[in-house]
């Protein structure tokens, strides 16, 4: 399980910021002006949507004020704020999950030859004659057992 939280933080470091850079945002242009129409349509202690959608658009033309404005309608907008960041997180978290590797191999490169070090592959290959397998790697034709070799790849002979 540990290997799924490492691969997915290494798979999203570089979207964290742009995550970050989003919301700081979205909390700027969107929910801002949602929770200052929303104090001007509760003036009265009742709700009127057509004060709401007035402000709310309105909102748009003078951002500046509503951004210096917002102490005095600072509970709406955190509270609004705490909301927004609560199902925002929830979407990326479920973004994070569907981008983790599925097995502990994921990402990793399969049958190269870092397989061995330091002369490990000469127990069982040959370093100077054989059947060609890589630089400086053969097969050897005089070992017992099975010396079957499966070519993938192009042969060009000329």
């Amino acid at each position: 399980m540990h290997y799924k939280i490492e691969g997915t933080i290494r798979r999203n470091k570089n979207r964290f910021i742009i995550f970050a850079i989003l919301w700081l945002f979205m909390a700027i242009v969107i929910v801002m002006p949602i929770s200052y129409g929303q104090h001007n349509a509760n003036v009265n202690g009742v709700f009127d949507f057509g004060v709401f959608i007035e402000n709310f658009t309105g909102a748009y033309s003078k951002l500046g004020e509503v951004v210096s404005g917002v102490f005095s309608y600072f509970w709406e907008y955190f509270s609004l704020l705490w909301k927004f960041t609560l199902v925002y997180a929830v979407f990326m978290f479920v973004g994070f999950v569907k981008t983790a590797p599925k097995n502990e191999y994921s990402d990793i490169e399969q049958g190269s030859s870092d397989w061995a070090g330091r002369g490990e592959q000469y127990k069982v290959l040959s370093r100077n004659k054989g059947i060609i397998l890589a630089e400086n790697n053969y097969l050897p034709v005089d070992k017992r057992g099975n010396v079957n070799v499966l070519v993938v790849g192009r042969f060009r002979f000329w």
